[in-house]
């Protein structure tokens, strides 16, 4: 991202979507596939606890704000592990938060401890870059979309579909109707759109789908093979 910044230093992006580490990789157990699995995405997802997390927060915010343009809004994606750090930050760097929306999963897995509640959703904020931007907002659009009736902030979304995971699958893929929803509301055509954690990259797969431009940033080899499956397929599909 510093790359981009030296390179854009007035802002690039009309939207970033930022799907963070989550840090829940340490030693847990959840419900794959029926069967009772670790919780262990990888050592990018190890807690190194509270302050180091919100350090880290903290920095891929700062990034990501100056890569905005200025009435360019940034959404991220999480759960309670990560996402108070985040609001928490993104005040702290002047933004200005627009929404928080409930992500409600339909089918989520068992809670197999019976110790808690069933943890079925996962939290959106969604914020411009300072209280002085004009956020895009395509209200009308959204409307539509949603039968004619204003959209309110809980969204029900299954998971990703069988055939989104055709070239294989990340540990946090997000499905690609929540992008295309995200997208449709935050930009416009042509826009330009950036994900830090670009993953598998369904953030471009929806941004190619809905004829936005986009860049995404992905370290691990495997899952930067698995994007490129996915991209070229998005953009034989157009």
């Amino acid at each position: 991202m510093d790359i981009l910044i030296e390179k854009y230093p007035e802002g690039r992006f009309d939207m970033v979507f930022a799907d963070p580490p989550y840090f829940l990789s340490n030693g847990g157990i959840t419900c794959h596939a029926g069967k009772r699995v670790k919780v262990d995405k990888g050592q990018w997802d190890q807690s190194q606890g509270a302050e180091l997390n919100h350090e880290f927060n903290l920095a891929w915010l700062s990034r990501c704000q100056a890569l905005l343009k200025a009435n360019g809004t940034l959404w991220v994606s999480g759960t309670h592990h990560v996402i108070y750090s985040v609001g928490y930050a993104m005040q702290q760097l002047g933004m200005k938060i627009l929404n928080d929306i409930t992500w409600e999963k339909p089918n989520p897995p068992p809670n197999l401890s019976c110790r808690y509640f069933t943890h079925s959703t996962e939290t959106l904020i969604w914020s411009a870059k300072n209280d002085k931007s004009k956020h895009c907002f395509n209200y009308e659009a959204i409307r539509e979309m949603n039968g004619g009736k204003q959209m309110k902030s809980v969204w029900t979304l299954t998971a990703p579909k069988r055939d989104e995971k055709e070239f294989g699958k990340h540990p946090t893929q997000k499905p690609v109707a929540l992008l295309e929803r995200i997208i449709l509301a935050s930009t416009n055509e042509r826009d330009w759109i950036m994900d830090p954690f670009s993953g598998s990259s369904t953030t471009g797969v929806a941004a190619i789908k809905t004829q936005r431009r986009f860049v995404g940033i992905e370290f691990d080899l495997d899952f930067l093979e698995l994007s490129a499956k996915r991209l070229a397929q998005a953009i034989s599909m157009r």
